[in-house]
């Protein structure tokens, strides 16, 4: 869980329309992503190296909630992509808000006597 309560969600997304429809409604994605972060709510957004797709992690406080931020995303929207939704559950036990630019992974490995 993130801050005050929010869970932390992943939407995976692979492209399913020609990139010249595609990139018509990337500004307005990217609008959206601007949006959600003017209300305080942490999210990040991008896309894969060798494209085809791309990853957005946000806050909600719920799986309804997450669900809805996602439909109402313009590539959405447009039919632009096919997306998965998955709660992100960080392993993380020393920090209670999880760095969203490169999350640590902090395991101990105790050695019992």
């Amino acid at each position: 869980m993130g801050a005050m309560g929010q869970h932390l969600f992943v939407k995976l997304e692979y492209g399913i329309v020609p990139k010249s429809v595609f990139d018509q409604y990337v500004p307005a994605h990217v609008a959206y992503v601007r949006n959600l972060q003017s209300e305080g709510r942490r999210v990040e957004s991008g896309y894969w190296f060798e494209r085809g797709g791309g990853m957005m992690i946000f806050e909600a406080a719920s799986r309804a909630e997450a669900q809805i931020i996602v439909e109402n995303d313009p590539l959405v929207l447009n039919g632009c992509v096919r997306y998965e939704l998955k709660e992100w559950c960080l392993v993380n036990p020393k920090s209670e808000q999880p760095d969203m630019h490169g999350t640590r992974y902090a395991a101990s490995q105790e050695q019992s006597s």
